[in-house]
């Protein structure tokens, strides 16, 4: 993952002035540059995205996949000047229609899903983690392609992740924040 170097910090406002097809966040100021995902990633990406797709049909929460711009710390009467942290999560889902705009998500998913690649597993597991954490995400998972796992972290009463539960390729992960919402496991990692 490749850092910019050509200011000391960026805004969102640099973020929207980027040449859409190139991926690229801003955490605390800093720019990192995103390299492209494998086709392994993205079918991962699309068979969480498609069973949350089909349970959330005619609800009120949605599913967005990346590239999708979430400003998790945006208040209100920021303007893109003063919001320094812009991530796009592998899969979020939205449920409070009042963060969505047409540049993407103000304040933080219910739920953000990660799909591990070897050039993001310090960020996800550590850097988003505690950004997620800190914004609000309700339920937070992780995906280990190569160990074939979903990690599956919830907030505790005071508001740190923990550990829910860990499913393998066999198992069917229950969606916490999605009452009856279950994914079947053996059809994301079915290579």
């Amino acid at each position: 993952m490749a850092i910019l170097a050509e200011k000391t910090q960026y805004t969102f406002a640099d973020f929207l002035s980027w040449n859409e097809n190139e991926l690229i966040e801003i955490i605390n100021g800093e720019a990192f540059m995103m390299a492209t995902p494998s086709s392994r990633h993205q079918e991962i990406c699309f068979e969480i995205g498609r069973q949350l797709g089909n349970f959330l049909e005619g609800k009120t929460c949605k599913v967005y996949p990346a590239p999708f711009g979430v400003r998790l710390f945006e208040q209100a009467k920021d303007t893109p000047e003063q919001v320094n942290t812009v991530v796009e999560p592998d899969i979020s889902v939205i449920c409070d229609r009042n963060k969505i705009d047409k540049r993407g998500c103000k304040g933080a998913p219910d739920l953000v899903i990660e799909v591990l690649s070897p050039s993001t597993q310090r960020m996800d597991q550590l850097i988003k983690l505690n950004l997620y954490q800190r914004a609000g995400v309700r339920e937070y998972w992780i995906v280990d392609p190569e160990n074939q796992t979903v990690r599956v972290m919830t907030q505790n009463e005071s508001h740190l992740f923990y550990v829910q539960e860990v499913y393998g390729r066999e198992d069917v992960a229950k969606v916490n924040i999605l009452d009856g919402c279950f994914i079947e496991l053996h059809k994301v990692f079915s290579e």
